[in-house]
C-alpha cells in the first residue's frame, strides 16, 4: 500500500510543482521530483532499518524519546522559525537542518502511550496510575504544539483519546478529559485576545467564519474555492496525469491541496482508489493488532496507524471543503519532508510488529530479555 502511494506521489508532485519550478527554479520541472524522491528514498530507508529495529526496544526507549520531544517543542516555541506567526521548525544547531518537531513529538507521544498502557493493564489500581500518566504526556505534548499548529494538536489528542479508550479507560474519565481540555482551550483563546500576544488565534477564528460564512467573507475562502473547482474539472474519470488547471491556482498543490489536484486528474474513480489505499493500509494494521498477544505491540500499531490515517482524513477532508482550511500534508503523497520521514518510520515500526507478532513477551520479558536471545530472535541485528 505505501508503495502504491509512493508512485501516485511521484507522479503528482511531477505534476503539481510546475508553476513552482518557473517561478523559482527557472524552469527546471525535475527539480522538486528529484527532491521529493530523495526524501522517498531516505524515507524508504528508515522504513527498512525500523522494521529490522526489535520493537522491544522501545519499550525502554518510550520515556526518553517523550521528554526528548518536550524539550525540542519547547525549543520550537520560543526559538523556532517564525512562519506566519506560527513556530513549527526546529533548525539543529551547526547542521542547519530544519524538521518540524511535531512530526517526531506524535510518535514519541503514541510510543511512550503504548508503554503506559500496558503497565496500567496490571491491575485496577495501576489502571487510574496509568491514565494520569498519560493525560500529564497528552497534555504536554499537545500543549506545546497548540499554539503554532492548532490541526496537529487536535489529531494527536483524537488519537491519543481513542487509543486510551481501547486501553480499557473509563469512559468517565475521558469525557472529564475531554472537557476539561475544552475549557482550556476557550481559556487560552480568551487570553490571546484580551493580551493581543501574537498567535494563531485570529487565523483560527478567520478559517472558521469563512468556512460557514464564505459569502461574508469576500474571496478569503480562496483556497476552499478553488479546490472545489479542481474536483469539479475531475468529473468521473479525470482530465488524466499531468493535465490539471487548478495545480497553477491552487495554494500549495503539492502538499495541502494534492489531494484536489488528484481527484481533477484522476476523477471520482481516482479519489476512490486513494481512499481504498488508506482504508486496506489501515485494515492491514487492525489485523496486526489482533495478531498480537500483548499488550505493548497491539498499542504500539494502534497508535501508530491512527496518526497517519487521522492525517489523511484530515487532509482530505480540508480538499473537498468538509471542514474549515488547515495545513495537513496527505502521508506519503504530499511532497516529501519531515513528515514523510517519521511516518515512514512508524511503518517500519508496524511492520517489524507484524513480522514478530508470533513471538510476543509480556513486559518483565522484555525488561529481562539477555543480549544473546535478543540476537538470535532477529538474525538481521546479528549479520
Amino acid at each position: 500500500m505505501i508503495m502504491i502511494l509512493s508512485l501516485v506521489s511521484i507522479a503528482e508532485v511531477y505534476s503539481s510543482t510546475s508553476m513552482l519550478a518557473y517561478k523559482y527554479k527557472g524552469g527546471n520541472t525535475v527539480f522538486y521530483m528529484l527532491r521529493h524522491l530523495g526524501f522517498m528514498a531516505l524515507g524508504f530507508t528508515v522504513m527498512f532499518l525500523a522494521s529490522h529495529f526489535p520493537y522491544k526496544y522501545y519499550h525502554k526507549l518510550a520515556a526518553p524519546m517523550l521528554w526528548t520531544a518536550v524539550v525540542l517543542l519547547l525549543l520550537t516555541l520560543f526559538t523556532g522559525a517564525s512562519t506566519n506567526e506560527a513556530r513549527r521548525w526546529f533548525t539543529i544547531p551547526f547542521v542547519g537542518v530544519k524538521f518540524q518537531t511535531s512530526d517526531f513529538a506524535k510518535v514519541a507521544l503514541m510510543i511512550y502511550l503504548a508503554k503506559v498502557i500496558t503497565k496500567a493493564q496490571e491491575s485496577p489500581e495501576a489502571l487510574f496510575d496509568g491514565f494520569k500518566k498519560s493525560i500529564i504526556a497528552i497534555g504536554l505534548v499537545c500543549g506545546l504544539i497548540l499554539p503554532a499548529n492548532f490541526s496537529t494538536a487536535f489529531l494527536i489528542g483524537v488519537a491519543s483519546l481513542v487509543v486510551l479508550f481501547m486501553g480499557k479507560m473509563k469512559s468517565k474519565w475521558l469525557l472529564s478529559t475531554i472537557g476539561i481540555a475544552i475549557v482550556a482551550f476557550m481559556l487560552f483563546i480568551a487570553y490571546a485576545k484580551i493580551s493581543g500576544i501574537q498567535s494563531r488565534v485570529g487565523t483560527w477564528s478567520k478559517r472558521i467564519e469563512t468556512f460557514f460564512s464564505p459569502k461574508d467573507n469576500h474571496g478569503d475562502d480562496f483556497q476552499a474555492q478553488q479546490s472545489k473547482i479542481a474536483i469539479a474539472l475531475g468529473g468521473i474519470f479525470g482530465k488524466g496525469p499531468g493535465n490539471s488547471q487548478q495545480r497553477n491556482v491552487l495554494p500549495h498543490p503539492y502538499s495541502d491541496f494534492i489531494f484536489a489536484v488528484i481527484v481533477e486528474e484522476g476523477g471520482l474513480a481516482g479519489a476512490i482508489g486513494i481512499i481504498a489505499v488508506y482504508l486496506i493500509f489501515f485494515y492491514r494494521c487492525i489485523a496486526t493488532v489482533k495478531k498480537c498477544e500483548t499488550t505493548f505491540p497491539a498499542f504500539l500499531v494502534l497508535g501508530l496507524s491512527l496518526n497517519i490515517i487521522l492525517q489523511a482524513v484530515a487532509n482530505m477532508l480540508v480538499a473537498v471543503n468538509i471542514t474549515p482550511v488547515t495545513g495537513q500534508p496527505l502521508p506519503f503523497v504530499s511532497m516529501g519532508g519531515t513528515s514523510m520521514l517519521f511516518n515512514s518510520f512508524a511503518v517500519g515500526v508496524i511492520v517489524n510488529v507484524s513480522r514478530y507478532a508470533g513471538k510476543q513477551e509480556t513486559v518483565e520479558d522484555i525488561e529481562e530479555k539477555t543480549e544473546v536471545e535478543e540476537i538470535e530472535d532477529y538474525p538481521f541485528i546479528a549479520g
